[in-house]
Order: structure tokens, then C-alpha cells, then sequence
């Protein structure tokens, strides 16, 4: 795994764009098409709308698979994440091979379903955050590290509720939904490459328990730093916490 820091978000997000889209079109020469993985939330603006803008990607070629979604909650929601998804990179770029997560099914049916289709090929790319109490996806601490499930449904913590509120989805958190469908940890490292998002001076507490305490399901998303093709982009902002001992082990620093 290596980090990167840039002075903000925008630039970030740019960059962790040239990157996925380099790595889409990789992906689509040498195979034919690309199997990625998406998430949402605030903090994948800016390299959404990006990695929308990049040039000469066949999209067309893609298959996007959805990498959470909360349970009961409908899709014209404004926080749905398929509402996300569809507005902010499947309506944009035409990608006719999209499989997202119906929230208002059978959870466990539904987790089978796409699980079933997500393993049925390797995937190329994984995008993803991290979230205030180091969440990998919707695996909130301890996180299972050891389930070959594709997809859980797992009971959100109250730090994860308390978040989407404070990113202004929801009103108060009566309003979150205390279960969602979420792709495993395990399933998030079988992608060939993973690009993980992370501005915001929020996030640096978790950016410093994931990347220098010890990789432990209490820190969900330190498990990155057993990937072999990992790279986490960060901000000052969310980089802050982090030591120089740290930021020059983890090296690439822009």
C-alpha cells in the first residue's frame, strides 16, 4: 500500500481519477472490460466527477458493482446510494452493466444475488473510502475479517449513524437506518487494485488509528495495508495526524 497527499480535495480527487481511469482503460485492453467496484458518500465528489470527465473510456465495456446500501431505505431517498450512483457516474457515463444492491428487497437475498454475479470473474478495481470510525465500506469495528461472503448485512455502529448526519443525509439519526448490506472485507481485497479516497479533516483520526496502529478488525480499514496494489489518497486535511515517520514509510508523497 502507498499514500499520497495532496494540498486538497479537488486535487486529490483528480488525481485518484487519472489513476482509476489508467486503470479502466488497462483493464479494458488487456481483458476486454473492466469489473469495478464503487462507493459513494461525500467524500467520492470530486474524484466522481473526475474520473466522469476522463477521456477515452469505453464505458460501455465497464461493469459497475455497488459496494454497499442501506437497508429500507427507497432509492428516491437523497441518501440512497443507488440515487448517488445513478446521478453521479451511471446516468453520466452510460454504463449499461450496473449492479446495485436493492435496499428495499430481502437484504439476505439480495446479498446473495449480486454475490453471486460479483464472484463470478475477477475484479479489476475497487474504489473506496473510509469512514470516520475507520469503516471499510459498512463494516464497522470489529469488523469480520474472516467471512468469504461477498455481501453481509450488518447492524450499523451509532459513530457510523452519527456521520451520515453530520455529512447532512439525514436530519437526525432517528432518520438512519441501523442495518445495511455491505461487500466483505475479505471481498474488497480480492480486486486486482484498490483506490481509496479519503479528504477531510474529519477522517484523520481514522486515517492515523488505520495506518499507524497495529491491522486489527477495531481499525477496519488498516487491513489496506496488507494489499498489494493499494493506494490511499489523502488531503493535508486528513493526512494531518499522520507522522513524517509514517508519511515517508508509506511513501509517495505529492
Amino acid at each position: 500500500m502507498i499514500v499520497r497527499v495532496f494540498e486538497d480535495k479537488s486535487l486529490l480527487g483528480v488525481a485518484a481519477a487519472e489513476q482509476a481511469a489508467s486503470a479502466v482503460r488497462r483493464s479494458i485492453q488487456e481483458h476486454g472490460r473492466a469489473r469495478i467496484i464503487v462507493a459513494t458518500g461525500t467524500s467520492q465528489i470530486e474524484f466522481l466527477d473526475a474520473l466522469t470527465g476522463a477521456r477515452n473510456i469505453d464505458w460501455q465495456r465497464v461493469e459497475m458493482f455497488h459496494l454497499d446500501e442501506y437497508v429500507g431505505l427507497p432509492i428516491t431517498h437523497p441518501a440512497s446510494f443507488r440515487k448517488y450512483l445513478l446521478e453521479r457516474l451511471i446516468h453520466k457515463t452510460g454504463i449499461a452493466q450496473y449492479h446495485l444492491l436493492d435496499g428495499n428487497g430481502d437484504p439476505r437475498e439480495v446479498a446473495r444475488r449480486v454475490g453471486e454475479t460479483l464472484t463470478s470473474a475477477p475484479v479489476d478495481i475497487a474504489f473506496a473510502g473510509i469512514g470516520e470510525n475507520g469503516h471499510l465500506a459498512f463494516n464497522d469495528p470489529p469488523a469480520d475479517f474472516q467471512t468469504e461472503d461477498p455481501y453481509l448485512v450488518v447492524t450499523l455502529d451509532e459513530a457510523c449513524r452519527h456521520q451520515q448526519v453530520g455529512e447532512g443525509w439525514f436530519a437526525n439519526i432517528s432518520e438512519v437506518p441501523r442495518h445495511a448490506i455491505s461487500m466483505s472485507v475479505r471481498q474488497i481485497l480480492k480486486a486486482n487494485e484498490i483506490i481509496a479516497v479519503v479528504p477531510d479533516a474529519r477522517k484523520a483520526p481514522a486515517v492515523k488509528l488505520c495506518f499507524e496502529g497495529e491491522i486489527s478488525p477495531m481499525a477496519p480499514a488498516s487491513i489496506l495495508r496488507k494489499h498489494p496494489a493499494a493506494t490511499v489518497y489523502l488531503d493535508r486535511e486528513s493526512a494531518s495526524l499522520l507522522s513524517a515517520a509514517t508519511l515517508s514509510a508509506l511513501a509517495a508523497t505529492s
